[in-house]
């Protein structure tokens, strides 16, 4: 055991009986463990967020069918590197191995890297096993996605968590070169719940904990505290990633929960995103898009209510404009809702595509020049503000086409 290797990697498990969490998935009789016992291994993609198992997984994969293992990261790998691990797969093929070629970040591998081992994965020389935190089906070619199955990982829960903190401190002396480590029950929980579900995030907090509470102790006791996790953890780990599905996720249902009326949850998504890093800006955005279109003509209030909320994120910027742009989302969140502008917008713009460019009728049309008098441009209009009632009634605005279409109503 390689005692300066972070600890996440000394105690990486190395059978699925050492291995916590994804029971959905891995649990007796489920799925990918049916498999794996089987030795009936196709090629995968893990997709889940970091720290819930992927590449241990991928690992246990192949020792469980005695496959050779070869692991790329698609931060670093180009496509020469994946013809090598071809060629090196077709060489142990021929001594009667199978080979799974593990990808790490596969959704960072762009199209024409991808396409470079697809034929392999074909052909049967390679079992492919990707590993993504992003969703496959936005970011994997679709030729591979389609030869692939797709196993979503769960974050870790705090019962999961919980067994690896005590599974790693059970084995002190191999772990740590310490000779036993007590941890306080609420410090375990408490680094249970602010890993978010990330064994990496646990295990390194753990670490730091570990070497904290020895240079503090007066004898020979290791025992960790609330207080040591804490200052191992500083400023815990919020998971969110700007450009990926988190965010659309966020953002989704902050919209929903506005949309809804629950002032809690939207105060609570809005803040989630803000401490994650998202842009003040984009929210707001958001919410002034919101104000047409889920509030609209319920509440005339709401679109400035937006923009005022825009322009004090751009004067005093971000942590300061936070207290804005809650005020914004809590009143859009408590107004009266209507959709008909948006409805009535939408099913314009549809007729446009419909109908096309019909004609404008002829009294609607400017008639800046005598020729385009002369073409009746502009004739028989009734001047709305001076005509009778009767007249603006019978007064036609739609093409012909479209000349009964409602909508708004």
């Amino acid at each position: 055991m390689n005692i300066h290797q972070p600890l996440a990697g000394r105690v990486r498990p190395q059978t699925l009986k050492e291995f916590y969490g994804q029971s959905h998935l891995i649990g007796k009789k489920q799925i990918l463990r049916t498999l794996i016992e089987k030795d009936k291994i196709s090629s995968m993609i893990l997709w889940g967020p970091p720290g819930t198992g992927k590449t241990t997984l991928a690992r246990i994969i192949a020792q469980e069918t005695s496959a050779n293992f070869v692991q790329l990261s698609a931060i670093n790998a180009g496509v020469k590197d994946v013809r090598s691990a071809i060629a090196d797969a077709e060489s142990y093929a021929r001594l009667g191995t199978k080979t799974i070629l593990f990808i790490d970040e596969v959704h960072r591998f762009n199209k024409a890297q991808q396409d470079a081992f697809l034929p392999s994965v074909e052909d049967g020389t390679i079992i492919f096993i990707g590993a993504t935190t992003e969703n496959p089906s936005f970011e994997v070619n679709s030729a591979l996605l389609s030869r692939a199955h797709v196993f979503a990982l769960e974050s870790l829960t705090k019962e999961d968590i919980t067994q690896i903190i005590t599974n790693a401190l059970s084995r002190a002396q191999e772990n740590f070169d310490i000779e036993e480590i007590t941890i306080q029950k609420d410090a375990s929980d408490f680094l249970a719940q602010m890993s978010h579900g990330d064994a990496r995030i646990a295990l390194n907090a753990l670490e730091i904990a570990v070497q904290f509470a020895q240079v503090e102790s007066a004898d020979d006791k290791c025992i960790i505290t609330k207080n040591h996790i804490e200052q191992a953890l500083q400023q815990p780990s919020i998971l969110y990633d700007k450009n990926g599905e988190e965010h659309y996720n966020l953002i989704s249902a902050l919209h929903k929960s506005m949309r809804g009326g629950d002032v809690n949850a939207s105060i609570y998504y809005l803040a989630r995103m803000l401490e994650g890093g998202e842009d003040p800006l984009y929210i707001a955005r958001r919410v002034v898009r919101f104000a047409s279109e889920d509030i609209g003509l319920a509440n005339s209030f709401a679109l400035p209510q937006a923009t005022a909320a825009y322009d004090a994120c751009r004067f005093i910027g971000y942590p300061e404009c936070g207290v804005n742009l809650a005020q914004a989302v809590i009143y859009m969140a408590k107004s009266k809702k209507s959709i008909a502008i948006y409805d009535g917008y939408t099913k314009a713009q549809e007729d446009v595509k419909k109908y096309g460019n019909v004609t404008v009728p002829l009294h609607l049309r400017n008639a800046p020049t005598k020729m385009m008098k002369d073409m009746d441009y502009g004739k028989d209009y009734k001047y709305t503000p001076l005509a009778s009632k009767k007249d603006n009634k019978k007064q036609q605005f739609l093409p012909d086409e479209l000349k009964d279409k409602k909508y708004i109503k």
